[in-house]
């Protein structure tokens, strides 16, 4: 593959210089935030909370065992501005591959840039914080030398939620009880995971008012960008919270259901992007190993009256999860359908099936 000299520049002015594959041209905008998973690069790739963002993976090579099909991506396209690798294996190998990173990279329209010092990178977000960046790829100015000032453009300007909500309702199962799963963003393992039990599924658009149907559970999905922004969602989910009917949120909708609640959230200075991140149940105690990809969090000390923290980063002690004293509303900031990751928290899959 022919390659030519491109870079990164973040907003504060560090620019990363690299390769990029000779078919890419142009500038590539978004926030620049890290990951630390050593393995599951097509299910992170295909994450649509990913929306908006420039990802750096952490660990030095990435494509060894090519692309395999659909089937196993979490939405149907790569969401991403853009990918930043240390090293991009173009020769992979697994039975069940299809293609290599590159080419499927290149089919996606998506840009990568390769050969660059990712931990020095990761080390600038860890201390700076996550921030605007952006990938050009061979531009030089009138001299010869590559381009460095340049106008950021940020995604979060952009309604994230709406370019990766389902469009138009969906239903999965026949099943006697219903619950309404509103698609923020969701991951593919989510429809998996709650398809496993005997309900039907109507999988609806983030700004669906939901509250005029029959239904027995509610469900509240994953999904990109600044959670105070999802206005839409919050009023409709606010007018559920009075119902009392069983409710339960991953990631994006935890946030959302503190919101709704009536707490605030704010945002990480670096996120948690990872499928080793510890956290603990604080009713029990324990403790186990799950997979994040958030930059938000729920502000503890605004919780209202009858809501209490369920779980807690070990990392930071930060809120993983809020849930009500007496009614069943529960919710957890990392994903226990995994893909990638650890398993070791599917059984609150089970937890909201026993409540419906």
């Amino acid at each position: 593959m022919q390659l030519k000299p491109s870079q990164l520049i973040l907003k504060n002015g560090r620019v990363f210089p690299g390769l990029s594959p000779a078919h890419q041209k142009g500038q590539f905008h978004g926030e620049v935030v890290f990951n630390t998973g050593m393995t599951g690069y097509v299910e992170t790739l295909t994450d649509p909370s990913y929306n908006g963002q420039i990802l750096t993976f952490t660990y030095p090579l990435i494509g060894n065992y090519g692309v395999p099909g659909p089937k196993t991506w979490e939405s149907k396209k790569i969401h991403l501005s853009g990918v930043v690798v240390s090293e991009a294996c173009e020769k992979y190998s697994h039975s069940t591959a299809l293609r290599s990173l590159l080419e499927w990279l290149k089919d996606q329209q998506v840009p990568i840039l390769m050969g660059v010092d990712t931990r020095a990178l990761t080390k600038v977000i860890r201390e700076s914080g996550v921030m605007l960046g952006a990938i050009l790829c061979g531009e030089q100015n009138k001299q010869g030398k590559q381009i460095r000032q340049i106008k950021h453009e940020d995604p979060n300007d952009r309604n994230l939620v709406a370019e990766v909500s389902i469009k138009k309702p969906k239903t999965y199962g026949t099943g006697k009880k219903k619950i309404i799963a509103v698609d923020c963003g969701m991951k593919e393992n989510i429809i998996r995971s709650l398809q496993q039990f005997p309900w039907t599924i109507e999988r609806v658009p983030y700004n669906y008012d939901y509250t005029k149907e029959k239904f027995d559970g509610l469900f509240l999905s994953n999904g990109p960008g600044d959670p105070a922004a999802c206005t839409e969602t919050i009023a409709i989910l606010k007018k559920a919270i009075k119902m009392q009917k069983p409710i339960m949120g991953i990631c994006l909708g935890s946030q959302l259901m503190a919101l709704a609640a009536g707490a605030k959230t704010y945002k990480l200075p670096f996120g948690h992007r990872g499928q080793n991140q510890p956290c603990q149940e604080v009713e029990s105690g324990k403790c186990s190993i799950t997979s994040q990809n958030h930059g938000y969090a729920v502000d503890e000390k605004t919780l209202p009256k009858g809501w209490y923290v369920n779980f807690r980063n070990l990392n930071d002690n930060s809120v993983e999860g809020v849930a009500h004293k007496t009614l069943p509303f529960f919710s957890v900031q990392f994903h226990p359908e995994a893909s990638p990751g650890p398993v070791d928290t599917r059984w609150l899959f089970e937890k909201f099936y026993d409540l419906v």
